[in-house]
């Protein structure tokens, strides 16, 4: 897949599927799925480094993580998140920020919000680089939203996510991500753009959805959102095999003969 396909797939109908996904393991099981796109968030600071919020990772951090998607899925169009405040240094910084991503194997980049951006974006597409928009619930900005809200919901903020949305077309966005919206103003924005929107509690209407890999895998105890799906049990898969496992060495069934070296 690459950035040409999207507005196909929007013309046709035919939903986009992505996963974020953080590690080589993970992703060389993607790499093998009907799944669309890979998406490297900067969602990892909660999810992997056990952060309570995005911000704490870098530009060095989300190239790591680039790295080891491009290797387990090196066909995959992988998307990469720009991490907080690494658009707002100035023009040189951030270009410098999607250059690390971009050579780390990324095949586009994402960024939260459009307001003060514009220009950037058009910078950034005009270099040769895809950019997803993103708007809605904008985890960066956790601190100015008053924690993780559903957003759109009054009218003033329907007509200025409908704005910025055609303000992400404009600068040249090729997708645009919508997290945490009603539903019926994710269907009036997916139906007003020409690019695909992919949604991730936004409803269905629109042309594509995300999830987490270990939210959609329930390997997250404590993290349930009203927009999760869970299509496995993960959590106790894996307790139930370390536990096997336990049980196995501490009655010394385990190595089996089968599993050691002679000699």
């Amino acid at each position: 897949m690459n950035v040409l396909n999207f507005p196909e797939r929007k013309r046709n109908h035919d939903p986009l599927v992505m996963v974020t996904c953080y590690d080589f393991t993970m992703a060389a099981i993607v790499a093998d799925s009907d799944v669309d796109l890979i998406l490297v968030g900067d969602s990892a600071a909660m999810v992997v480094h056990g952060h309570d919020s995005t911000l704490p990772v870098d530009v060095d951090d989300m190239a790591t993580h680039v790295r080891a998607v491009k290797r387990g899925a090196p066909d995959k169009f992988i998307v990469a998140d720009l991490p907080f405040l690494s658009c707002r240094k100035g023009l040189g910084p951030a270009m410098e920020a999607v250059e690390v991503l971009m050579k780390a194997g990324a095949s586009a980049v994402k960024i939260e919000g459009i307001r003060g951006q514009e220009e950037l974006v058009r910078h950034i597409v005009d270099s040769g680089v895809p950019v997803m928009g993103h708007l809605g619930l904008t985890p960066q900005s956790v601190n100015q939203l008053g924690g993780f809200r559903v957003q759109g919901r009054s009218e003033d903020e329907r007509e200025r996510l409908k704005r910025e949305a055609l303000d992400c077309q404009a600068a040249g966005c090729f997708a645009l991500v919508l997290e945490c919206v009603p539903e019926s103003l994710a269907g009036e924005i997916t139906e007003s753009l020409d690019v695909v929107t992919i949604g991730i509690g936004a409803g269905k209407d629109t042309d594509g959805q995300v999830l987490v890999l270990q939210d959609l895998l329930g390997l997250s105890s404590n993290f349930r959102p009203k927009f999760v799906r869970r299509y496995l049990d993960g959590r106790a898969l894996v307790l139930d095999a370390l536990d096997r496992f336990a049980e196995d060495v501490r009655n010394e069934a385990f190595p089996a003969e089968a599993e050691r070296y002679a000699g």
